[in-house]
């Protein structure tokens, strides 16, 4: 009865723990919730403000589906500030959040039959589009032992004469891993010698945590950029998740394409959010500092607490806002077996939410949100380390 392809894509594993810990609340259960790939703090009041002057202005109407203008030169302007590169207005076009920048990409670039690598663990998002698309993932695994580094030459030995892109996210959702300039840079190069597109998901790129060189988008401007596009939001960065903005810098020809798309299906992202991001992108950036500076003093402690427990392991996230740790040595065949059932048995015992990795094909990982409070970042650590402990009993059972 329906369309073939959604045969193809499974449903969105974070959207579905967060209907189950919605669920609960509902229901009066006293719930940690560390589902949720949003920021808990407020939308900056500049920002805000910028939206209700919109609204009191009436400006209330279409825009061209590409953005307003102002906002396009607003985004030139920033990505000249920050990384150094020099892009027009007819490069950028706003869309509908980090999704649909993606989504627009795909639609535009990918044929049946396309392979498109990424790397793993991966934010599942990247390739159910790219098969909803009709088009075929192809999966780079990174290793915990590592940092989860993604490597050049696992990236390069993936590609095939049906290769059409190469997907990097870096911060990466989940692991907040960082991809190096130097393995972009290599990456780039062996693209541009095969005609193969460079996307790369930039949605959390103000939030990372130390000093280190990420100019992702210089590198591939450098090397690349007739075949890049860059994907960007306001929604981590300025805590605008229900704004819903982001937008894509691409070559002119391939942002005429994404309009053609925009224009038939979603047309303008909205024009009261447009106002506010114009505020978001050229106004003061103190909010964007200050919420980095608490994200990072919740991972140093949320990341102390549970691998205080010697069957917990986690790679320090260097971005974004979540950890991943590897819970494999709390599984067993005669207890829990995956982490989907370790995720499960917790919501019930416990009543934390957190995502499973089989989410983001890392089986024995869950992802914990740590943007919440500090409170509920301890009440959730103190709640998993005692299920855990209720574990080891089982666990020593299944050893002898």
């Amino acid at each position: 009865m329906f369309a073939q392809r959604l045969a193809q894509v499974a449903p969105s594993a974070t959207l579905t723990v967060a209907a189950e810990a919605e669920r609960l609340r509902r229901a009066g259960v006293n719930v940690v919730d560390f589902s949720a790939g949003e920021p808990d703090f407020p939308t900056p009041e500049h920002v805000k403000a910028a939206g209700k002057a919109a609204i009191d202005a009436n400006f209330t109407r279409y825009t061209a589906s590409q953005g307003t203008p102002e906002l396009r030169e607003a985004i030139c302007a920033r990505y000249k500030r920050d990384y150094g590169i020099d892009i027009t207005p007819a490069e950028v076009l706003m869309t509908v959040g980090g999704k649909q920048a993606l989504f627009n990409a795909a639609l535009a670039l990918f044929d049946p039959g396309d392979e498109v690598i990424t790397h793993a663990p991966y934010w599942p998002t990247i390739p159910e589009q790219v098969k909803l698309v009709g088009a075929h993932p192809v999966i780079v695994p990174t290793d915990a032992a590592d940092g989860f580094a993604v490597h050049a030459e696992a990236m390069i030995a993936a590609i095939t004469p049906r290769t059409k892109a190469i997907i990097l996210n870096s911060p990466c959702n989940p692991t907040g891993g960082l991809v190096e300039e130097s393995t972009v840079a290599a990456i780039a190069d062996a693209a541009a010698r095969r005609g193969v597109w460079i996307v790369v998901d930039l949605c959390y790129e103000q939030l990372i945590y130390e000093p280190v060189p990420h100019n992702l988008p210089k590198v591939l401007f450098d090397r690349h950029r007739g075949r890049t596009v860059l994907a960007g939001s306001a929604s981590k960065s300025y805590a605008m998740t229900g704004w819903r903005c982001g937008w894509t810098i691409a070559p002119k020809e391939l942002t005429t394409a994404f309009n053609l798309i925009q224009g038939q299906s979603t047309s303008n992202i909205t024009s009261i959010t447009q106002k506010a991001a114009l505020a978001a992108v050229s106004g003061p950036q103190d909010a964007v500092t200050a919420m980095l500076n608490e994200y990072r003093t919740r991972r140093d402690n949320i990341h102390a607490w549970l691998t205080a427990h010697p069957a917990i392991t986690c790679v320090k996230p260097k971005g974004a806002f979540y950890l991943f740790p590897n819970i494999s040595e709390l599984l067993s065949p005669d207890g829990l077996r995956t982490s989907a059932d370790f995720a499960q048995a917790l919501i019930e015992k416990e009543h934390v939410v957190v995502t499973p990795g089989e989410a983001f094909d890392a089986p024995g990982y869950l992802r914990i949100s740590y943007a919440t409070s500090m409170e509920q970042l301890r009440e959730g650590a103190t709640r998993i380390l005692r299920f855990a402990e209720s574990l080891q009993p089982a666990k020593a059972s299944a050893s002898s």
